[in-house]
């Protein structure tokens, strides 16, 4: 079963510095943790897929205007008190397979070394409906 586990940042309720103040040092160790993280889920055969996202700055929100045509929302967005920082999409043997993966990358280090236990949400990814349907 494949799922998804979404690295969610809240600038509330966190008792970290953004990761913009951080020093080089603590970046380095950050992404070399997320590459450790990668390198085992494939030695494992769980990797499908991961990557970090822009900040809400980058973001876009796309809706449909008059006839089909794109209306874009330019971020940042004021009410968003939380973004998407990154996702992997893993392929566990168990739901609880996947709980322990979340659990590890919530660890990934932050600013002085210390775990940032950044919530991880995890989904599973539907499958096609049958071709009966």
């Amino acid at each position: 079963m494949k799922y998804m586990l979404l690295m969610q940042f809240s600038a509330t309720g966190t008792d970290f510095p953004s990761i913009d103040t951080w020093t080089q040092d603590e970046v380095r160790a950050h992404i070399a943790f997320m590459g450790e993280v990668n390198a085992k889920l494939t030695a494992a055969g769980e990797w499908v897929d991961a990557q970090g996202l822009g900040g809400p700055q980058q973001a876009r929100i796309v809706r449909a205007g008059e006839s089909g045509a794109p209306v874009v929302t330019e971020g940042p967005f004021a009410e968003t008190k939380e973004f998407l920082a990154g996702f992997w999409i893993v392929d566990c043997e168990s739901p609880q397979r996947a709980v322990e993966l979340a659990a590890h990358i919530s660890t990934a280090p932050g600013p002085g070394g210390r775990p940032l236990n950044m919530p991880i949400e995890v989904h599973p990814v539907m499958s096609a409906p049958s071709q009966e349907l």
